[in-house]
């Protein structure tokens, strides 16, 4: 049988082909609305978004953490590049790069939060420890950190700025403020991260 909707207005189905174009507008639409609206937005807004139905978001991401730890990879792999050069100042500047993941998204750390709960074998925080492990270790022996210092710490330093960021009214007194924290929390008076305006 044929349909009477004139050829124009028929959306035509690319099957399999449309698959990783839609995969890439669900994980764009995705980044963008969890930075937006947080990690709790609905998915039906993140398919709305890359223009496809709930269907094809599910064929590709059955369940939100899925989609999250895809769209949070890239995170990731900018904090492991971030990384690669050790040397003076370098925790510093790999600290300012996680601020700013997570400062941009908080919805990275909710995803990192649920990704514990729900997969035992996450790895997320061993990669982060990962990451900073030799700029700690630098970084002490720089004495631009307190002595006892440990990857754990970075942790719960993430775990603050999450807060301030949840908590925060304005970006320039956010700024002033996770400076403050983060000098307070991991280094001496005077030796880390300069505050910003």
């Amino acid at each position: 049988m044929l349909s009477s909707m004139p050829a124009q207005h028929r959306r035509i189905n690319r099957g399999p082909a449309a698959a990783a174009v839609n995969r890439e507008a669900l994980l764009a639409a995705a980044k963008e609305l969890f930075a937006e609206r947080g990690y709790s937005v609905p998915l039906q807004a993140i398919a709305q978004r890359a223009g496809v139905g709930q269907g094809v978001l599910y064929r590709h991401f059955p369940k939100r953490l899925d989609l999250a730890l895809a769209v949070f990879e890239e995170n990731f792999v900018r904090l492991e590049e971030a990384g690669a050069d050790v040397g003076p100042g370098s925790f510093w500047a790999l600290w300012k790069v996680l601020v700013g993941v997570v400062a941009d998204s908080a919805a990275f750390v909710e995803m990192a939060v649920e990704a514990r709960r729900e997969l035992p074998d996450f790895g997320g925080n061993e990669r982060l420890v990962k990451a900073f492990a030799p700029h700690i270790e630098a970084a002490v022996a720089d004495g631009e950190v307190r002595p006892d210092l440990q990857g754990a710490d970075v942790l719960t330093g993430v775990r603050m700025i999450y807060g301030l960021v949840i908590t925060s009214v304005g970006r320039t007194t956010l700024a002033t403020t996770v400076s403050r924290v983060s000098e307070a929390w991991f280094g001496r008076p005077g030796s880390g991260m300069p505050v910003q305006g």
